[in-house]
């Protein structure tokens, strides 16, 4: 085995005690020492350097059943995370280079080789492999692509477009040619930024009032494509505002995740008869096979500047809970980032 430096031998990890209900609350969770673990065979050992915190991961803390398995408790949790090898027991992998994982939540990790993916960190930040780059910007591009066929001169709004995802659905849009692209954030300063940097024709504070009277205002023309991250009162409003033909992707519902009791549906799904309307939800996992051609349509763009992009970078293994709670409050303005 390939070892670079004596490795500390203590490893703190973030446990789940309990499961949430409704908030999760601080006592649900522990900040745990552990050993630093070695390496098996076809292993490496990994430091990690970047942490993922995303709105999906409140699903893996319910008991509930759903399309991955939940977190186990009093085990450490998981998450899409980058880091540097220092020790390795595998083939193909050596000490110094960069990989991303899924075996986030803790400072190091034993992961085996063939879930470890290289990543260049001279072709872009690492923290980009676990957004723009990564997972989310994967999802942006699946679900607006693939799942709701987006097509040139479609209009097209995005609900929490500021986060992670939306922010990169809507100039991904542009960029492909859409004829107006609308977005939905929670704050006067996201809808700034939808507008002046991204690009957006219009955006809205969901706060300032009725959404779908905002989205009338904002697409007086209708919608052909809704990208929803919210449900609830967006998902209402987009149908409301649907064109004939129009298709809903469905990526996720944050408005529900901490509700104790089941949210009721829109009013006027009816209303899909009448458009020819279609509904469709997603998951990035169904869609790895785009994974060469995102990366290289994408990755020029991000390079040369013409999609943005933003990261909210909490410091610490110490605040990682903390930065969780912020995605779930929607502090965030795209990707939540714990660097460590």
């Amino acid at each position: 085995m390939s070892d670079s430096t004596a490795l500390p031998t203590v490893n703190r990890e973030w446990h789940l005690l309990a499961r949430p209900v409704g908030w999760p609350k601080t006592e649900d969770y522990e900040l745990v020492e552990a050993e630093v673990p070695t390496p098996g065979e076809g292993q490496v050992l990994v430091r990690n350097l970047y942490l993922s915190v995303d709105p999906y991961m409140r699903g893996r803390m319910s008991a509930a059943k759903s399309y991955v398995a939940p977190f186990e408790l009093n085990k450490v949790m998981q998450g899409g995370a980058v880091g540097e090898v220092v020790a390795s027991n595998a083939e193909g992998i050596a000490v110094g280079d960069h990989v991303l994982h899924f075996f986030g939540w803790r400072e190091y990790a034993a992961v085996d080789a063939k879930n470890a993916v290289k990543v260049d960190p001279d072709a872009a930040p690492l923290s980009t492999y676990l957004g723009v780059l990564g997972m989310t910007g994967l999802t942006a591009y699946a679900g607006l692509l693939r799942t709701a066929s987006f097509k040139e001169g479609d209009s097209v709004f995005v609900s929490g477009a500021a986060g992670a995802v939306g922010g990169q659905v809507g100039q991904i849009a542009k960029l492909k040619g859409a004829s107006r692209v609308i977005g939905s954030a929670g704050s006067d300063e996201k809808v700034k930024l939808l507008k002046e940097e991204y690009g957006f024709d219009a955006a809205f504070n969901y706060k300032d009032g009725d959404v779908s009277g905002q989205l009338r205002a904002a697409a007086p023309d209708g919608v052909d494509v809704y990208f929803d991250n919210v449900g609830g009162d967006h998902l209402e409003a987009a149908i409301g505002s649907l064109n004939r033909d129009g298709r809903i992707a469905v990526c996720g519902m944050i408005s529900l995740y901490n509700n104790t009791e089941p949210a009721p549906g829109p009013k006027n799904l009816a209303r899909l008869i009448q458009t020819r309307g279609r509904i469709e939800g997603f998951l990035v996992g169904d869609h790895y096979d785009l994974q060469p051609q995102f990366v290289e349509e994408v990755g020029p763009w991000v390079r040369d500047g013409r999609l943005k992009y933003r990261e909210t970078v909490v410091e610490g293994i110490e605040n990682n809970l903390e930065a969780f709670f912020g995605v779930l409050r929607g502090d965030n303005t795209g990707k939540m980032i714990v660097k460590l």
